[in-house]
């Protein structure tokens, strides 16, 4: 897990004095580099104690193992951000629509692959398990997550399998109570924090369900309400509204989950997409 991508999974479980510093790194990396330990202490109004206790919470001893771990981070993303037609990882205001696009992308492109590198396959293998064998699959997230939500119900849809995205809390609740069938339950979030989808696993978990996670915060109330998490590796954009890098990720993260389920009964999922696709067909013309 790169350095950037670990500060921004940690960011929402850190301390205010900590979270300062973890919010000035995110926005920019390289004043590791440029300020000494005392230099960042002033810039994120905190102490020195407190920058170390920063660096310690992401896995360094000290200020001096971040600085050089991070200074050679960025070395190399430079030049593959730079292969790729990108100006660095950071959109700023003076940057052309056509940079701002391209640091877009490289982000994406780079979300994607930290995530797939950074995969337990265990993990996967065993929430693929608990979608094929469920009866009946809740999904359920809020704001950008519910989207994800609802592209891998629409894709477990396709080839025939029971998928409901509930649209608010209480019905995500109220649906995680009801065990009429085997039940797989699985919750979005980027941050892992979201009050109302953490709720919505643990519940489904203390009623019988198998729970699987989608996020990218490994020490988050999400991830240990699930039997299965599984994690993103994500650096957000400038313009995090709109939760774009994440979303990617995520969206990688359920295509890997369905292409799972899919291998699990090949014959069938393709008859069943063909199937679909013929009686869409007309729709289409």
């Amino acid at each position: 897990m790169s350095i950037q991508s670990t500060i921004e999974a940690a960011a929402s479980t850190l301390p205010p004095s900590l979270a300062r510093v973890a919010a000035v790194v995110r926005e920019n990396p390289s004043i590791v580099i440029d300020k000494t330990i005392n230099e960042l202490a002033d810039e994120c109004r905190t102490s020195v104690a407190s920058v170390v206790r920063f660096c310690r919470a992401i896995g360094f001893s000290g200020y001096a193992p971040l600085r050089m771990a991070l200074a050679t981070e960025l070395g190399k993303e430079a030049a593959q951000f730079s292969a790729r037609g990108a100006f660095g990882s950071e959109i700023s205001d003076e940057d052309t629509l056509q940079e701002a696009v391209s640091k877009l992308a490289a982000l994406e492109l780079l979300a994607i692959e930290e995530t797939v590198a950074k995969l337990d396959f265990d993990v996967l293998e065993a929430a693929i398990d608990a979608i094929d064998s469920a009866d009946r699959i809740l999904l359920y997230g809020i704001g950008a997550s519910q989207f994800v939500a609802e592209d891998l119900a629409h894709k477990l849809l396709r080839v025939g399998r029971n998928a409901h995205v509930l649209s608010d809390s209480h019905e995500a609740v109220a649906a995680s109570v009801l065990q009429s069938a085997p039940t797989v339950a699985i919750g979005f979030s980027h941050a892992g924090s979201t009050i109302e989808t953490v709720r919505f696993l643990e519940t489904a978990r203390a009623n019988g369900s198998a729970t699987v996670a989608v996020t990218s915060a490994k020490d988050s109330p999400l991830a240990r309400a699930a039997d299965h998490a599984l994690f993103t590796e994500v650096r957000e954009s400038t313009f995090r509204a709109g939760a774009m890098v994440s979303r990617i990720a995520q969206l990688a993260l359920v295509d890997c989950l369905f292409i799972g389920v899919a291998k699990r009964r090949f014959t069938e999922t393709v008859d069943a997409l063909q199937r679909t696709r013929e009686a869409t067909r007309a729709l289409r013309d």
